[in-house]
């Protein structure tokens, strides 16, 4: 049954429809946004990526697994990464885990078992 809004109009029963859709819109662009960039990176600059990585392998599982961290760590490597570069590739790791537990944290309410409280 729908409940009416007080002004004769029917509400429709979502639970905050724009913010569900746009938290969706910037997880995807967290997940799908830095893996992106780093395959356009690789195809455009191939070389930089040949000095980061000695092998193929490690700049594939970095685009799968963790892709700002791969990100930054072409961007510091070729140079040699000491010092301040740790710090960026830190704070990289540290993106690379808010992007994937804010998925978890915001789906919580829909594993089964789980219960709100208020």
């Amino acid at each position: 049954m729908h409940k009416s809004d007080g002004h004769g109009r029917l509400a429709s029963r979502r639970n905050d429809q724009n913010g569900e859709t746009m938290c969706c819109v910037m997880t995807l662009l967290v997940l799908l946004g830095a893996r992106a960039i780093d395959i356009v990176w690789w195809i455009a600059q191939p070389a930089r990526w040949d000095a980061a990585f000695s092998s193929a392998l490690w700049p594939i599982l970095g685009i799968l697994i963790a892709p700002w961290t791969t990100m930054m760590y072409v961007l510091v490597a070729p140079g040699g990464v000491n010092g301040i570069d740790w710090l960026w590739v830190g704070l990289a790791v540290l993106v690379d885990i808010a992007s994937y537990s804010g998925g978890a944290y915001g789906n919580r309410d829909r594993m089964p078992g789980s219960s709100q409280t208020a």
